[in-house]
This record gives structure tokens, C-alpha cells and sequence, in this order.
């Protein structure tokens, strides 16, 4: 009898000794499992915020389809333009040559180079190619005329993509162009699309389109 109470005795000791030890650990399961979770809650507004800011360093970046014929490095890459005045960075894209030869023939080469803050939509060669040869060799050679087309292509402010959602700007020529669209599209006066566009360099922004806009 004193021997069957006296293992009753060591079982119920042992099982004191035994039962905070069970419960600890149980306890830091639970601790753990918060723990692990908690950090996982914590974790999704950053990557919310990195979603977010992957939209914005999108449009803060140049963008378009013909962006990709861009020369990846040199004077003619976005980098190198970025570091030119327009006029100058203009003439390192081969895309821009005819665009380039019509500010040179029209005399306005100082003059864009040295304005401040401005927007050119900027035709490519293709562009001025859908102008028949005779009307664009008119024109090329009317210093006149040329001017107030070419004027017409320059907005004094720079446009972020986002004000080209809806937007009606004065330009250099003295009357409006406007724009429409979206995300990575957009138009000039409904009939220019953005090739490439929110492309940088020293003093402007440069939007390259496929189509030569006439004033009205």
C-alpha cells in the first residue's frame, strides 16, 4: 500500500513538473504562429506600394512602341539625349533626321535649344514620308510656313503623360493642340499617335509622333 501511494505520489509530482513545461511550449507555438503571420500582414502594404510604385516609375519613364528602335547607348539613347538641348538631342536620333534638317532650314535651331520648360512633339522621318515629296519640298523651302508648322509642334511647359489625358495647350505658333488617351497611348489633335513618348533631354520633353500636325 505505501508503495502504490507512494508512486501515486511521484506521478502526480511529475506531472506538476510537466504540465508548465506542456503549456509553455504550447504557448510558444502560438507565439510563433502570430509571430509568422503577423510579419506576412505587415509585408502586403509594401508590396501594394511597390505595385504602385511600379506604375508610377513606369510613366515617369519614356514609353511607346517605336521607343524600342531608340540606340541603347550613346548621344542618341535616352541618356544622352537626356543631357542635350532638344534641338541637339533631335539631331542624335536617326528616327528625327527629317525633323532635324526642317529646324535647321527654318533657322530654329538657338531657339529651341535655348528655350526653358517646353514640350515638342517631335515627327519621325516616316512621318514627314506621308507628305507627298512636291508639298513637302513646298514647304521646306517656304522658311515662312515652315516656321509656323514647326512652331506648331512646341508647347511652352513640359506635359507629363498624365496631362495629355485630356488636354489643350498653347504653342509657340500661337493657336492649340490638343491631346487624348491614356496609360501608355495617346493622341495629338486625333490624328498623331505617341510613338515614344515622356522621352527627356536639358530643357524639354519630347514626344515622338507619327504624324506631322498642321496648324489650323
Amino acid at each position: 500500500m505505501n508503495a502504490l501511494r507512494f508512486r501515486r505520489a511521484a506521478i502526480a509530482v511529475t506531472a506538476a513538473a510537466v504540465l508548465p513545461f506542456a503549456l509553455s511550449a504550447c504557448g510558444g507555438s502560438d507565439s510563433k504562429k502570430d509571430t509568422s503571420s503577423s510579419p506576412s500582414e505587415a509585408a502586403a502594404p509594401p508590396a501594394a506600394q511597390s505595385s504602385a510604385g511600379g506604375d508610377t516609375a513606369m510613366t515617369d519613364k519614356p514609353f511607346g512602341t517605336a521607343c524600342a528602335s531608340v540606340p541603347k547607348d550613346g548621344a542618341g539613347s535616352f541618356d544622352g539625349m537626356a543631357k542635350d538641348p532638344v534641338a541637339t538631342a533631335a539631331s542624335n536620333n536617326p528616327a528625327l533626321s527629317t525633323l532635324v534638317t526642317a529646324v535647321k532650314k527654318a533657322g530654329l535651331v538657338d531657339t529651341l535649344n535655348n528655350a526653358q520648360n517646353i514640350t515638342v512633339f517631335a515627327p519621325t522621318n516616316d512621318a514627314f514620308a506621308k507628305i507627298p515629296k512636291a508639298d513637302l519640298d513646298k514647304v521646306l523651302n517656304d522658311k515662312a510656313m515652315l516656321t509656323k508648322i514647326l512652331t506648331y509642334h512646341v508647347v511652352g511647359q513640359k506635359l507629363a503623360p498624365k496631362q495629355l489625358e485630356n488636354g489643350s495647350f498653347d504653342t509657340l505658333e500661337k493657336s492649340k493642340v490638343t491631346t487624348t488617351g491614356s496609360g501608355t497611348e495617346y493622341k495629338v489633335n486625333d490624328s498623331a499617335n505617341v510613338v515614344c513618348g515622356n522621352v527627356p533631354t536639358a530643357n524639354a520633353t519630347v514626344y515622338i509622333i507619327d504624324t506631322v500636325l498642321m496648324p489650323k
